[in-house]
């Protein structure tokens, strides 16, 4: 009978103490080490098949990635994830990443750790080629919007088509001048860039003497670790920009629900009606937008059932490890127009 590999045996061919081992495979103070090190007693231990002590159940860690559990888009998705992981006996630890690519990458090294068993991220991955580059050897599973040239297993939806959906809702009610209003973008935020998108060929196709405006604000990592209600203020600050700067925009199309509700908070700050001089909509359709005080014309994206369909996903490809580098699986959600009180015809 086969001796059960130990933090001795892995130490040992590492050439480090165990106290060492067991830091790196459980993560803590791993910054000490070199990447070299942590690379090595990652091989050795997946080589001997060592099996960890930590308190994981016998089927192992999913690593779920997440940008930042603030807005309850996130926060509803990573629900969805849990609850189909806790159904079928998995562990399951969140690192938020704050868009922040050192500390994605740092995740992604974390993934290699022989306790792991599969990757989900909730978001397109910023640096797909770390991602495609440990899909080679751990199960890998993405949250996104539709992207064809991603080489991950995903749960879409298609946020071109959000956009298109929003602009034809607007276009119908009477609306030629609208602005979209958007936190950081650019190609790490793919799904902000193909709302845009979206709607700009919507006006194209159906409504082409109108026009799209177009105001973002960058946010760096650090200032979304820091602030709180970051989204909330950028809505703020942006639809205060675009009633001086655009007085013939009647209608405000934010990225997400978040940011809509700064933009409806600015709006009734300096004595505007919504949505009798303003119309606002968003993305999303996260829990607040159907509140009777707020009742927001939104994009939904069925966010809870896409989580647990990213991790049935991840499921699949644990139990059928032999077959998984066969194929790529892209599953879609539609998307559905919820229209609610703030989108109104335009004012005269």
């Amino acid at each position: 009978m086969n001796k059960r590999p130990t933090l001795q045996d892995i130490a040992l061919q590492a050439g480090i103490s165990t106290a060492a081992v067991s830091m790196i495979l459980s993560g803590k103070k791993i910054s000490r080490f070199s990447q070299e090190t942590i690379d090595a007693v990652y091989a050795i231990s997946q080589n001997l098949g060592y099996q960890a002590k930590h308190g994981i159940d016998k089927k192992g860690l999913i690593v779920i990635v997440c940008p930042s559990v603030i807005n309850p888009y996130y926060a509803t998705l990573l629900q969805g994830m849990e609850l189909e992981a806790e159904k079928n006996g998995y562990t399951t630890i969140i690192f938020n990443t704050y868009w922040n690519l050192e500390r994605e990458k740092q995740v992604i090294e974390f993934a290699n750790n022989p306790i792991v068993r599969g990757l989900i991220f909730a978001m397109i991955p910023q640096q797909t080629d770390l991602a495609d580059r440990i899909a080679q050897t751990l199960p890998v599973v993405a949250v996104g919007d539709k992207q064809n040239e991603s080489n991950l297993d995903t749960v879409v939806v298609n946020n071109f088509d959000a956009g298109f959906q929003m602009g034809k809702h607007l276009i119908g009610l009477g609306h030629r001048q609208i602005c979209y209003v958007s936190t950081s973008l650019n190609r790490q935020h793919s799904s902000r860039v193909l709302r845009y998108n979206g709607l700009v060929q919507s006006f194209k196709t159906l409504a082409p003497l109108g026009s799209v405006a177009l105001l973002t604000s960058d946010i760096d990592p650090q200032n979304e670790l820091s602030t709180v209600e970051i989204e909330h203020e950028t809505g703020k600050k942006l639809a205060k920009k675009c009633v001086q700067i655009h007085p013939d925009v009647t209608a405000i199309v934010a990225i997400n629900d978040m940011v809509a509700y700064g933009v409806i908070d600015e709006l009734l700050e300096e004595g505007f009606r919504i949505p009798q001089d303003y119309s606002v909509c968003g993305f999303d359709n996260i829990y607040p937008s159907q509140f009777r005080g707020v009742a927001l014309t939104t994009i939904d994206h069925f966010i809870n059932q896409r989580g647990q369909s990213a991790f049935s996903l991840m499921q699949s490809k644990l139990e059928h490890k032999d077959k998984e580098q066969l194929s790529v699986t892209h599953l879609e959600f539609r998307n559905q127009l919820i229209i609610r009180m703030t989108t109104g015809n335009p004012r005269q």
